[in-house]
């Protein structure tokens, strides 16, 4: 049995809608766990992955890797209009430095 469901990024909110704290595990974005207490919300969705990943386990289904377990190469690609590419640029250019170091620092 793995240890994945100690590793998974997990997150409780208030639902306006159900007048409840909600737990929810990003890497089942299909499971949540309702509770009134925000602990006892966090408690409850890490049992119910838990359960879900021994049952996986059991019926050798592919289990999801954790996030913090992944490599990130610190790269991704977004597609921007033209117009904004170029503003942007244009932008980086007035601060003296490069468009990936000012859209870095933009995202933070």
């Amino acid at each position: 049995m793995t240890d994945y469901d100690k590793h998974y990024t997990y997150r409780v909110t208030w639902s306006e809608e159900d007048g409840e704290h909600i737990a929810l595990c990003a890497e089942f974005p299909s499971l949540s766990y309702l509770e009134e207490d925000q602990v006892k919300a966090l408690l409850g969705v890490m049992e119910l992955v838990k359960e879900v990943v021994e049952d996986m386990e059991e019926n050798d289904e592919a289990i999801p890797e954790p996030l913090s377990s992944k490599a990130y190469s610190g790269k991704f690609q977004v597609r921007i209009p033209p117009e904004q590419h170029k503003n942007l640029a244009i932008q980086a250019a007035e601060q003296g430095v490069s468009l990936n170091r000012y859209v870095s620092a933009k995202l933070t």
